[in-house]
């Protein structure tokens, strides 16, 4: 998984930032993404719809799974 891959599948999941999701949760959101926008290309396709319909929300919605994405990574990293 890329940082922007998973940012994308996480941004069209359902999770939100307010539940303050474990690296569990993300890890089972991204997966679950990709499945229900049937991959990559999927989820990149729903996340530019958002961008279009909710421009003023989806760069900080971007911003939190980009970062959210970032520590999952390192912290597969690490492992």
């Amino acid at each position: 998984m890329t940082l922007t891959t998973g940012a994308e599948a996480l941004f069209t999941s359902p999770l939100q930032p307010s539940e303050e999701p474990t690296p569990s949760q993300i890890d089972a959101a991204i997966s679950a993404s990709l499945r229900a926008h049937h991959g990559v290309r999927g989820c990149a396709a729903a996340c530019a719809a958002e961008y279009g319909e909710h421009p003023e929300t989806a760069a900080r919605r971007m911003r939190w799974a980009l970062a959210e994405v970032d520590t999952l990574l390192h912290a597969f990293a690490a492992a």
